[in-house]
């Protein structure tokens, strides 16, 4: 039982820094899920995150593969619970007064504030996640050509990410 509380206040924290989508939250989940916790390897956190894209809510699920990982059946619905539970109560309260808040100056300004700060920690999380998982030229060649499809096409994230496993069980 106290495994679940503990797997609830973590998700639950980490829940109440999802604002800015999920991504800008990569190095904070792995640094709880792999370096604190050790719930998973590295290799496994970056399956989980490779995996977790052909999902809806990618790291929502990246959350139930750990809660799993870390307490089975039971860690999976907490991790799962407390890591939206902060954002739906958000949502369900500002969702309300949402055309009165966007056109409070303060707000609208925090929020432009906000956004190079999202960017710079999604730059640094790819970062990050490239320098451990890209080891050699066949890496860095899938890589480049997901980039390329994903940004001047309009091909389907889903269709590159199998695209990209099925290049990389045909070459490995």
């Amino acid at each position: 039982m106290a495994a679940l509380l503990n797997l609830a206040w973590i998700y639950l924290r980490i829940g109440l820094m999802f604002v800015g989508g999920g991504y800008v939250l990569i190095p904070l989940l792995n640094h709880i899920m792999v370096e604190q916790y050790h719930w998973l390897t590295l290799r496994q956190f970056l399956d989980g995150l490779a995996l977790s894209q052909l999902t809806p809510g990618p790291l929502a699920m990246l959350a139930t593969f750990t809660g799993f990982r870390a307490g089975g059946f039971p860690g999976a619905l907490v991790a799962t619970l407390f890591i939206f539970l902060p954002c739906v109560v958000l949502m369900l309260t500002v969702g309300r007064h949402y055309h009165r808040l966007k056109e409070i100056d303060l707000i609208k300004n925090t929020l432009d504030g906000l956004l190079p700060a999202v960017v710079g920690l999604v730059a640094a999380a790819a970062w990050n996640l490239g320098a451990s998982s890209l080891s050699g030229a066949t890496e860095f060649i899938i890589l480049a050509i997901g980039f390329a499809i994903f940004k001047w096409t309009k091909v389907s994230p889903m269709l590159v990410i199998l695209g990209a496993g099925l290049a990389g069980l045909l070459i490995n």
